[in-house]
C-alpha cells in the first residue's frame, strides 16, 4: 500500500518539542508520586479521560461521571449500549500492552474487546459496503471494497513494520489510512485513535496514559476537517498529520496540568475534568468577563497562567477570540462560543 504524505518542516518543530514535553510528563508523575504515593492513580483517571472521549465522539452520551463509575464497577442509569461501550473501551486499553500493532490478528482482537455483544462482525473485517455520510444526505467517503479490504489493511501494516518516518508521523498516518480504509462495519474510528496510542506507546511507553483522545473529542470539526481534506484530490495525509501533531503536543500538556491539579484526597472521578474543555470554559468566560487577565482566568480554572496563554494563542488562531486594544488596557472579544 502507497501511504502518501509531503512532509511540512513545521512537523520537526513540533516533534522537538514532544520529546522535550516527554521529559517535563517524567518529571510531572515523579512530583505526583512523592506527593501523592502512588503514580498510578493519575494514569487512571487519564485513561478514564480518553476512554470517555473516544466513546464520546462517536456519540456515546454517558457524562464524564457515568462513564467513571462504569468503569470502577458502580451501576448507572444510561444506555445499555453506551454503558457496554465503555466497558469494552476499557478492557481494549488495558491490553495495550499485549498488542503488536503491525499484527493483523491483534487488530482484529481489539477490535472484538472494543465491539463485543454490540455488532454482528465484532473482531471481523467488514462484508459490506460503506460510506460516511454527511447528516444533508452528501457522501463524504466511500470506503474500499469490502473484498479488498483485509489485503489493504494487511500492506498499511507491513509498511508501518517497515516504515523509517518519525513515530508521531507514522501513527498518524495509520490512524488517518484506518478511517480511509474503514475496515469495519463499525468502531473505525475509536479502533483508529486506540490504534495510534498503540503505536505511540511502543516507542515511549508514556503515551499509553496521556489523554489524546480528550484533545480529539473537544476539537471534533477540526479532526474531521483534517480527514476530509486529505482525502480531497489524491490522497495525502499530511492536514491529517498536521492536525495530530499539535492534538499529540496539547493533550501532554494537558496531563502535565492533570498531574499538578489533582491531589490525594481526590477520588478518581471528582476531580477527573480538570483542564478538560478548558477552551470552553475560557470562552464562557471571556464572554461575560472581557477584561480578564490571564492570570485571573487561571486562578478560577484551576490552570497555570503559562496553559491559559497557550490555549488562548490557539483560540486566536482559530478565529475565536480577538485582543481588542493594547495588551495593557485592551479586552478581548469572542467571535464564536463554540468551538471547531
Amino acid at each position: 500500500m502507497s501511504v502518501y504524505y509531503s512532509e511540512s518542516p513545521l512537523w520537526h518543530e513540533i516533534i522537538g518539542r514532544v520529546h522535550a514535553l516527554l521529559e517535563r510528563v517524567k518529571i510531572s508523575e515523579e512530583q505526583f508520586k512523592a506527593q501523592n504515593g502512588d503514580v498510578l492513580r493519575l494514569r487512571k483517571l487519564n485513561r478514564i479521560l480518553s476512554i470517555h472521549a473516544s466513546t464520546a465522539i462517536e456519540g456515546n452520551v454517558l457524562t464524564l461521571g457515568q462513564a467513571t463509575d462504569v468503569i470502577n464497577g458502580i451501576p448507572v442509569w444510561g444506555p445499555p449500549k453506551d454503558i457496554k461501550e465503555v466497558q469494552n473501551a476499557w478492557r481494549a486499553y488495558n491490553e495495550l500492552d499485549s498488542y503488536d500493532p503491525w499484527n493483523i490478528d491483534d487488530l482484529l482482537k481489539a477490535h472484538s474487546y472494543l465491539t463485543s455483544d454490540l455488532i454482528g462482525e465484532s473482531g471481523a473485517f467488514r462484508t459490506i459496503d460503506v460510506a460516511v455520510v454527511r447528516g444533508d444526505g452528501t457522501v463524504l467517503h466511500r470506503g474500499p471494497a469490502p473484498t479488498t479490504v483485509p489485503h489493504m489493511v494487511n500492506e498499511l501494516l507491513i509498511w508501518g513494520r517497515g516504515s523509517l518516518a518519525h513515530p508521531l508521523i507514522k501513527s498518524s498516518a495509520v490512524h488517518f489510512m484506518l478511517e480511509h480504509i474503514h475496515p469495519f462495519r463499525d468502531g473505525n474510528g475509536r479502533i483508529g485513535r486506540l490504534w495510534q496510542t498503540l503505536i505511540l506507546s511502543k516507542w515511549n511507553a508514556l503515551f499509553a496514559w496521556i489523554p489524546m483522545e480528550t484533545i480529539v473529542h473537544f476539537n471534533q470539526s477540526l479532526y474531521y476537517q483534517a480527514l476530509l481534506d486529505s482525502q480531497i484530490g489524491e490522497l495525502n495525509c499530511k492536514p491529517f498529520i498536521d492536525c495530530m501533531l499539535r492534538m499529540i503536543e496539547d493533550s501532554m500538556h494537558k496531563y502535565i496540568d492533570i498531574a499538578a491539579s489533582t491531589s490525594a484526597d481526590t477520588d478518581v472521578g471528582i476531580n477527573v475534568g480538570i483542564n478538560v474543555g478548558i477552551k470552553e470554559e475560557i470562552l464562557k468566560k471571556l464572554t461575560d468577563f472581557p477584561n480578564m487577565t490571564a492570570n485571573e482566568l487561571g486562578a478560577q480554572l484551576q490552570c497555570s497562567q503559562r496553559t491559559i496563554e497557550r490555549y488562548i494563542l490557539a483560540l486566536k488562531a482559530d478565529g475565536k477570540l480577538i485582543r481588542i486594544g493594547s495588551n495593557k488596557s485592551g479586552y478581548w472579544k469572542v467571535v464564536d462560543k463554540g468551538l471547531q
